[in-house]
């Protein structure tokens, strides 16, 4: 009678918050596949970073930020490709970074192959959005800000919802900090689009 091989139940385990695990681009990229349902990033330097899920008032402002963006861009022809949460970007660094929400110039979005839109997107997003959920440590956050920065973003918001503030990131300027403010603007970067945070932050 044939021997039935079978699978070891699979095990998990914990790491404590000061280990650092560095991975290749394509053990992330293996990691990713296997993993769909976690947002991972990775650091230019080579680290993993794990993110949990948020949990539902970051989730319902995030999807709210997400829909006003694409309601824009299809109601006012937006000129660009917007993105949610779930999508990976490779920076010019080398970093793989998933925004809350974001948007790609179509010349640059259709000047990628069919192949590279499939997968983590090879380049920085022209606009970015990133929102604090209550676990979010707020340096690591400004720190991926300035990243985004350095790789070509034209403008970035860190909305803060627990101090009710946003910081405002462009190229070559000093950040703006907006405290309690009613609406942002996507300047000449998103022409005509504002966020009404009140609708967001409510």
């Amino acid at each position: 009678m044939p021997s039935t091989l079978t699978q070891p139940d699979t095990l998990s385990l914990e790491l404590p918050t000061s280990t650092v695990l560095h991975v290749t681009p394509e053990q992330f990229e293996e990691l990713a596949a296997a993993n769909p349902d976690l947002r991972l990033e990775r650091t230019a330097r080579g680290e993993l970073i794990v993110n949990p899920p948020t949990g539902g008032e970051s989730g319902y402002r995030n999807v709210k930020i997400s829909y006003f963006l694409v309601k824009w861009v299809e109601e006012e022809g937006g000129h660009g490709i917007p993105f949610d949460s779930s999508t990976g970007f490779i920076l010019p660094s080398g970093a793989r970074r998933s925004p809350d929400a974001s948007w790609v110039r179509r010349e640059r979005w259709e000047a990628l192959s069919p192949e590279q839109r499939r997968g983590f997107v090879p380049l920085c997003p022209d606009f970015v959005v990133e929102l604090r959920s209550a676990t979010d440590s707020l340096a690591k956050l400004q720190e991926k800000m300035q990243e985004y920065l350095n790789n070509g973003a034209r403008l970035g918001w860190l909305i803060d919802p627990q101090n009710q503030r946003v910081e405002i990131y462009r190229p070559g300027q000093e950040i703006q900090v907006l405290e309690h403010p009613a609406e942002l603007s996507g300047e000449d970067v998103l022409p005509g689009f504002i966020l009404n945070l009140r609708r967001i932050l409510q």
